[in-house]
């Protein structure tokens, strides 16, 4: 029997259709997958990933509320990687800024304004604590004190140092000892103890790297104070 025009048309689609669907089975390729892919719903569409957590200021996981600042602490690493203090996104003390050193590693900031005043660092093995005491003797109200230690901030400590370092807010610093690693956020004329401050004894059967504890790291939203009345 002989096909009729439109007929014929439709077999030669049908066959063209079949031979195609044939070349893909026996040869595979991205096409055939596309086709098979299209008949069954499922997609070769790689899963989008899973968005990575927002950072906030100096690493923070959280925004800090209104009239707070931001901060993150880390002490040395030994005596090879030195410390960090960094506040509202910016680095006051690091290696790389190369002001940092071995000792206690200071920033003073306005406790009102959250303005840096003056950053230093004091040697505790070799340097002369006077220097210390110059520095935290004439703090004025209101202004917070940013510690990170680095290698030994206690060998050269005396009494005077660690009550004006208790004053501000430690609870810690009187037991501080050779090689601690320790961090610690304080303020002139705070009344209580300070919430920010930790301790890593230095301990030969405990320590991370020979002769030297871990390093620490801390950070958190610190509150303004008011300004001062005149």
């Amino acid at each position: 029997m002989r096909l009729t025009g439109p007929l014929r048309v439709v077999a030669v689609l049908l066959l063209v259709g079949l031979t195609w669907l044939l070349a893909i089975t026996l040869f595979g390729g991205e096409s055939g997958s596309s086709v098979w892919h299209f008949f069954s719903g499922s997609s070769d569409e790689p899963t989008p990933a899973e968005p990575r957590p927002r950072k906030y200021k100096c690493g923070l996981s959280a925004p800090c509320p209104p009239k707070h600042v931001a901060f993150r602490l880390v002490s040395g690493a030994a005596n090879v990687i030195g410390p960090k203090i960094c506040l509202e996104d910016k680095m006051l003390l690091s290696s790389v800024k190369n002001n940092v050193g071995r000792g206690l590693n200071i920033a003073l900031v306005n406790g009102v304004t959250g303005e840096l005043l003056e950053t230093k660092n004091f040697d505790m093995w070799a340097g002369d604590v006077t220097d210390l005491l110059k520095f935290l003797r004439p703090l004025h109200e209101g202004t917070l004190v940013f510690v990170a230690s680095f290698d030994d901030p206690a060998t050269k400590l005396n009494d005077e140092a660690r009550r004006l370092f208790e004053e501000l807010g430690s609870t810690v610093v009187k037991e501080l000892a050779f090689r601690d690693s320790w961090v610690f956020v304080g303020a002139k004329g705070i009344e209580n103890k300070s919430p920010f401050e930790q301790r890593m004894k230095n301990s030969k059967s405990n320590n991370k790297y020979e002769g030297w504890p871990e390093s620490l790291e801390m950070d958190g939203c610190i509150p303004l104070r008011p300004p001062l009345e005149a």
